[in-house]
């Protein structure tokens, strides 16, 4: 599905610079700073509160030029995701306005690709906008990484307060059982928000005084690499079904390193049991009761099929 990236749901992926400091549960086994430490090309590190960001490179930025102008000739709209290897909505003191200046022209100058901008800082997001946001540009989605229902009680509605023509999740790596049914869908239900009736004589609620509307997109994989955690399928099967009665475009990435079921060939065999606990490894005897079990794949051989499918799901652009 990626023209010039590995990951399942975009065609490119552009870092405006490189760094970042862990937040979260879902950054444990960070890719970016495990990526970044085996070719690290300066002699200081770039990731931790104390690191400084460093920007990418002149040729990098005018990838993006290219890309949109091969979306045009192509009378398409090619996805980019920005950034994978930093968080746009970084406050760190070393990166200075002018580099996201120069970020908020590209998008800008790229009329012709869909930008998705992923954040695990959506509290940052509203102070960090660019000037003349009003109600979102057209061609900017604004995301964040949820991994449990803490976070999702916390990080959603500060996303929603964010008026963008797309707003999205990504649920990776999922580490447990969310219920979003408060956020999904064009009419969605925040506990305490206020009310009111729209031009249109819609109810309508507000949170921190802006209209919204609920989640667009959700985006659920597992997690890989060394010590990957294992991703029930009951949490990836309740998030499908959540997204398809709210009519909110549902993609399945990955499973990560861990896959359902039982696969043999002496690969790492756990399962979750009847109290939802992981174990590994796991007891012969459970293997023959009716527990989860989950065997050790790796990402290529684990797939991305549920349920016997794959789910592409895109906003426009439904199976």
């Amino acid at each position: 599905m990626a023209e010039n990236s590995n990951i399942e749901w975009t065609h490119h992926t552009f870092n405006p610079w490189i760094g970042c400091t862990k937040v979260g549960p879902g950054c444990d086994h960070c890719y970016a700073e495990s990526w970044d430490a085996r070719g690290l090309q300066q002699r200081e590190t770039r990731w931790g509160a104390h690191a400084a960001r460093t920007r990418t490179s002149a040729a990098n930025w005018r990838k993006p030029l290219a890309w949109d102008r091969a979306a045009a000739a192509a009378g398409e709209r090619h996805r980019v995701f920005c950034a994978s290897l930093a968080d746009v909505f970084d406050n760190h003191a070393s990166i200075p306005p002018e580099w996201r200046d120069d970020l908020w022209w590209l998008i800008a100058a790229t009329p012709n690709l869909d930008w998705m901008l992923l954040t695990k800082r959506p509290g940052n997001i509203d102070r960090i906008l660019p000037h003349g946001w009003s109600g979102g540009w057209p061609n900017v989605w604004l995301g964040c990484t949820v991994v449990n229902q803490a976070e999702a009680d916390r990080d959603i509605p500060k996303l929603l307060a964010a008026p963008a023509a797309v707003r999205f999740l990504s649920m990776e790596p999922l580490l447990g059982s969310v219920d979003l049914r408060h956020w999904i869908g064009s009419q969605p239900y925040l506990p305490g928000a206020s009310t009111h009736v729209d031009a249109n004589g819609y109810e309508r609620q507000d949170i921190g005084g802006g209209i919204i509307d609920g989640l667009d997109l959700v985006i659920v994989g597992g997690e890989s690499g060394p010590g990957a955690r294992p991703m029930h399928p009951d949490w990836v099967r309740s998030l499908q079904d959540q997204c398809q009665a709210a009519g909110v475009a549902f993609h399945f990435k990955q499973w990560g390193e861990w896959a359902p079921g039982f696969f043999g060939n002496g690969q790492p065999l756990g399962c979750f049991n009847d109290a939802g606990e992981w174990v590994l490894p796991v007891q012969r005897e459970w293997a023959m009761q009716d527990r989860q079990l989950m065997t050790r794949r790796g990402k290529a051989r684990a797939g991305r099929m549920l349920d016997g499918r794959s789910w592409d799901e895109m906003p426009g652009l439904r199976s």
